[in-house]
């Protein structure tokens, strides 16, 4: 059977078939990517008004791709204190935030119960706010730090507040990659197993994958597979989020930065080959908003929200520090042709 055969009958596709879809001319393969997303979504796009907090950027770890750490790329260390978290989240709960984002540095100085503490704070001023919080990266780093097992550093994680996990710290999954632009950090299998067990609790998390940096597009669509085979276990992923290298203030010296034909093509694939996690996001933070708008059109369905600060992109060269009004985020949505649909941190639909 050809794949176009497999596309326009749903045949789920294997590694080399989702390799080959990068060969097929960017507007058909936008076709095939936003036929699914109509057929399950129309022309609705969601969002969600959140705040990212970024607590800390000492790290023990050094990331090639990472320009937020404190490094001799980022001179400014800095940890927040409770107080001053508690006060941004009292402002942005003014503003109407549903969400609260924290992703952190591995700070060996900020302590277990430094988290748990602030997340408790949190969820006890404000019962209504959605915690999100503490990438696989982040728990693997406080399991190794503190000899807790994962079982024991989730359950803690629950008793604290925490509603979901974010998808960070996957980069990609490839070992050999992984290796050169993260080693020591989380391993893959360690990554997909702390979801797996999270899942478990009957808790939901995204996931994400950087790409546009020293992987192939091999790497990407193995990456796409490893995920859509825990979700045939779990169906505990709400979210793929494909996440675009920033290439400024760091060690890894890319050169050969992906063209937005590149990028859309990654939107579309990973629309077709993730049959089975429902919303693909478009994160404008790491594509820039005009090319996360146009990805509507190639298979996404979520572009995230209106973050209000966001530290961690933006130290690498991304335009978001200062996140996007609610009242503009509406309009770039519906003057691109789709609806903007607000939802809560689990997509139940708000308005």
């Amino acid at each position: 059977m050809t794949l176009k055969e497999k596309l326009d009958n749903n045949i789920r596709l294997t590694l080399e078939d989702g390799v080959a879809l990068y060969d097929m001319d960017l507007l058909e393969l936008g076709q095939y990517a936003s036929k699914i997303r109509e057929d399950r979504f129309d022309r609705k796009t969601y969002y969600n008004i959140n705040r990212h907090i970024n607590p800390t950027n000492i790290c023990k770890d050094v990331c090639q791709f990472c320009a937020y750490s404190a490094s001799r790329k980022n001179p400014q260390p800095y940890t927040l204190s409770h107080d001053e978290i508690m006060n941004t989240i009292e402002q942005s709960v003014k503003n109407g935030i549903k969400e609260v984002h924290i992703v952190s540095a591995h700070n060996p100085d900020t302590g277990l119960k430094w988290y748990l503490d602030i997340f408790k704070k949190i969820k006890e001023r404000y019962p209504q706010l959605h915690v999100k919080a503490l990438t696989a990266a982040e728990i693997n780093f406080l399991s190794e730090q503190y000899d807790k097992t994962y079982e024991e550093i989730i359950d803690l994680m629950i008793q604290n507040g925490v509603d979901s996990m974010p998808g960070g710290g996957a980069e990609i999954f490839d070992e050999t990659v992984r290796k050169r632009i993260c080693g020591g950090k989380v391993t893959s299998n360690q990554w997909l197993q702390i979801h797996k067990i999270w899942h478990s609790h009957g808790k939901k998390s995204n996931a994400t994958m950087l790409f546009g940096h020293i992987e192939s597009r091999e790497n990407r669509v193995d990456h796409m597979i490893r995920l859509r085979d825990l979700q045939d276990q779990t169906d505990g992923f709400n979210a793929f989020i494909p996440l675009v290298y920033q290439k400024e203030n760091n060690f890894l010296k890319v050169t050969d930065f992906p063209t937005a034909q590149e990028i859309l093509k990654t939107f579309a694939i990973s629309r077709i080959m993730l049959d089975n996690i429902p919303n693909i996001k478009a994160y404008w933070v790491t594509s820039s908003i005009k090319l996360a708008l146009l990805a509507q059109e190639f298979g996404a369905n979520d572009l995230d929200g209106t973050i209000e600060k966001e530290s961690i992109n933006s130290a690498a060269g991304a335009k978001s520090a200062n996140g996007m009004k609610q009242e503009e985020f509406i309009n770039l949505i519906k003057n691109s042709g789709f609806e903007p649909i607000q939802r809560d941190s689990l997509y139940n639909e708000i308005k």
